[in-house]
Formats: C-alpha cells, sequence, structure tokens
C-alpha cells in the first residue's frame, strides 16, 4: 500500500472534500461509511474510488489531505480533484455578483472535479430527473454488477465498467436494475464507446460548442447533460449546465440572460459569470441553491 498527505494549507483557496464530492458534480465517489449524498458532511471519512484498476482513498484530517492506494497516487489525486488550480484566483477574479459572490463565501475550498469521461457520460444520462442520491445508487450498481472487483486492504471495491463491459448489458437488464426509461440509452451509449462509433475523450480537442454538439450524438445526452460532462471531466471550464436550479437562478437573479434557447441562454449566462471560469461559478449556485446552505 502507498500512502501521501498534502497540506490543505498549501492548496490556493483550500479544500472542502465533502463539497467537492458531494456537491452533483461526481457519482464515481463513496463515502466509505455508507452515506454518501446523506446531505451532512463527515470530517475524516474515507472517500474511495477506483481509476485504471487501483483503489484510492482520500480524507482531510489534521489540516491535511491523506491518500491511500495500490499505487503511488499522488499525480492522480492531484488531478481527480484539481488541486492545483488556483482557487482563490478565480473566487477574486469573478464578477461582483450578490448571488455568486453570497455561494463562494459559503461554499469555501469547494473545486471541480475531473471524472474520467466514460463513468462521467453515463453518470449524467442516469441523472435525468433524479435526485443527486439516487444518481448516485445508480452509478454504484452499475459498478457492482458490471465492474472488476478489486481487493484493497480487507475490503472489495469495484471500478466503475469499461465500455466493453457494460456493454454486454441489454435494456432488459438494467431496467431490473432500477434504471427504468434511461436504460436503453444507458445500454446503447455504452455499445457506440465499445464499437469505437464515438469516445467523450475525443470532445476534449474541440473548440466548446463544438464539443458540447459532439456529445450530443450518444443517446441520451442532451445539452445540458453535454456541458455536464464538459465541465466536471473534459477540462471545459466555461460550460454552464442549465439545470432546474441554474434556470430558477435565471428567472429570479439573471432574467436578462434568458434568450430562448439552451444555447443562448447558456452563451449569454457564460458571459454574465465571468467567461473562462464560469463553469465554476455555475457549480457554486447550483450547490448553494439546492442545498440552502
Amino acid at each position: 500500500m502507498e500512502t501521501g498527505t498534502i497540506p490543505v494549507d498549501d492548496l490556493a483557496g483550500g479544500l472542502d472534500l465533502y463539497r467537492t464530492l458531494e456537491s452533483g458534480q461526481s457519482y464515481l465517489w463513496r463515502r466509505e461509511n455508507g452515506e454518501m449524498y446523506a446531505g451532512t458532511p463527515a470530517p475524516g471519512v474515507w472517500y474511495s474510488t477506483v481509476v485504471d484498476g487501483d483503489v484510492l482513498r482520500v480524507r482531510t484530517r489534521d489540516g491535511h489531505l491523506e491518500w491511500e492506494s495500490t499505487t503511488d497516487a499522488e499525480p492522480t489525486v492531484r488531478r481527480l480533484l484539481r488541486l492545483d488550480d488556483d482557487l482563490e484566483a478565480i473566487v477574486a477574479a469573478a464578477p461582483d455578483d450578490p448571488l455568486l459572490r453570497e455561494a463562494y463565501e459559503a461554499h469555501r475550498g469547494m473545486r471541480l472535479v475531473d471524472d474520467p469521461p466514460f463513468g462521467c457520460l453515463i453518470s449524467f444520462i442516469c441523472s435525468a430527473q433524479m435526485r443527486v442520491s439516487r444518481i448516485h445508487t445508480m452509478v454504484s450498481t452499475l459498478a457492482r454488477e458490471y465492474g472488476d472487483a478489486i481487493a484493497f486492504e480487507g475490503e472489495t471495491y469495484h471500478a466503475f465498467p469499461t465500455p466493453d463491459q457494460l456493454a454486454t448489458a441489454t435494456e432488459a437488464d438494467l431496467r431490473e436494475l432500477g434504471l427504468g426509461y434511461r436504460a436503453p440509452y444507458v445500454a446503447r451509449t455504452a455499445a457506440m464507446v465499445a464499437d469505437g462509433e464515438a469516445h467523450p475523450a475525443e470532445a476534449r480537442n474541440l473548440v466548446y460548442e463544438d464539443a458540447r454538439e459532439y456529445l450530443t450524438r450518444f443517446v441520451g445526452v442532451g445539452e445540458k447533460v453535454a456541458d455536464c460532462v464538459l465541465l466536471f471531466s473534459l477540462g471545459f471550464d466555461e460550460a454552464v449546465p442549465l439545470d432546474t436550479w441554474i434556470n430558477s437562478a435565471i428567472e429570479e437573479h439573471y432574467p436578462s440572460c434568458d434568450r430562448g434557447s439552451y444555447a443562448a441562454t447558456s452563451r449569454a449566462l457564460r458571459e454574465r459569470l465571468g467567461g473562462e471560469y464560469a463553469g465554476y461559478a455555475q457549480t457554486y449556485i447550483f450547490h448553494h441553491l439546492r442545498t440552502g446552505e
């Protein structure tokens, strides 16, 4: 077993691990006390995920981010949790907007995640009209049923399935696991990636709106889901997913940004929230409104 620590004070803008991993950005981590997305933080608890066949566990304790893994995982930790982002500078450069400033102040240290693209894509296909806790349960079930089981320190962890593994699931299989009408979307998208027809990572090198259009070729992926994948796994920090919470924010706080279509409204809100890091602003506002904290 490999271990390491990273002082939180060394991270520009700090780190709130609970808010980073339980703010609706990622469904590929597990809180090891079994209460992921229960709505309350648990200081010192381990979070785990599996990346490229390696188990990774992280927690914050005594002013440090601690990690354990089957390999030297510090570079992976830094990438997945975006620890090298200058969060302090991002917040300082944000527009002087009352709702945004309130959200940044309330949720200090929340970072964007950088999830593996395929797992992120399937997670957000599952997200349609679902509470975050239910989405997490669906994604965990897919990992348990179709992903590799990996032993680590006396426990068994499950990787999110590869495209080939998930493509073995039929629509009926997925419906039995509780995916409902999302089942055919997941089955067809997994087959598209497994067959080499398309891969979400291919959007990474496109310009932003072209990348969003590319992702909508996957079954069950509209513009909002595409924006989530761009923001939480492909490094498009300008992406502004327009979900129910953000649409209510537009109605109450940014009515001039409502331009009648997803693309035009998203573009207007992106400009209002600062452009380059508008996705950071969106994530803070989403979490702030959803939790009421």
